[in-house]
């Protein structure tokens, strides 16, 4: 995952300044053609570029709407593929249209013109680093994640049917996603190789009778120990 940090301070979300305890993760797409974060997030840091309509969401109410998400996921300026934290990810944010506002961490995948599957694989890949890093954060599993439209279904967000739609362009459901999520969260760490076993052999005397040796190794054999006479 590619992660950046630019809170939108001048949003009034921010600005009400009200937190959650995050109970789960809202997956939600932008809906328009425009892969490029400098679009939602801005100003330009030196890797999103210049907006040159000044219309990202780092003011009151953008395009005159009380919105707001925890982060945004698309292309940087040269083409990249980046995470923008845009709240702290305890803050109540204004993306669900409903109450997982109060419960969902939410997050926009940039929408493009829904047809490249190369930048499809790529968002989707780091949506699903960040739903990862997320859960872990905050002790959550692919289960307390959905996308908007299953908030819809639940009755918890607004009636939107994204990231469906595009998702399903490229094969995927969120069923697949939580999937990837899961296994992404549930890797074992294997050993690469196996040290070899070793053994330590011990000396336990020497006898001038080949009887009392012989006793000697049936004792020794009983408690479990190998061993065997030498003769000198």
């Amino acid at each position: 995952m590619n992660l950046h940090k630019l809170i939108l301070t001048n949003n009034a979300c921010y600005k009400a300044g009200k937190t959650i305890t995050p109970k789960g993760i809202m997956v939600h797409s932008t809906g328009a053609n425009n892969p490029n974060l400098k679009r939602y997030v801005g100003p330009d840091d030196g890797l999103l570029g210049k907006n040159q309509y000044d219309n990202h969401w780092n003011q009151d109410k953008p395009d005159g709407q009380q919105v707001c998400v925890h982060a945004f996921i698309g292309k940087l300026a040269d083409g990249k593929i980046a995470t923008y934290q845009t709240l702290p990810w305890n803050h109540r944010g204004w993306h669900a249209g409903g109450s997982a506002n109060d419960t969902h961490i939410g997050f926009e995948i940039c929408e493009d013109g829904l047809t490249d599957a190369f930048y499809f694989n790529k968002v989707y890949t780091e949506a699903v680093e960040l739903c990862v890093y997320l859960c872990k954060l905050h002790g959550l599993t692919e289960k307390d994640i959905i996308g908007h439209y299953e908030g819809h279904q639940k009755g918890i967000a607004s009636n939107h049917g994204d990231p469906k739609i595009w998702f399903a362009k490229h094969g995927k459901s969120m069923d697949n996603f939580r999937a990837a999520v899961k296994a992404s969260l549930t890797v074992v760490m294997k050993p690469t190789e196996t040290e070899p076993q070793k053994y330590y052999r011990v000396q336990v005397g020497a006898f001038s009778l080949k009887t009392n040796a012989e006793n000697m190794l049936k004792e020794l054999k009983a408690a479990g120990f190998d061993g065997y006479i030498k003769y000198n």
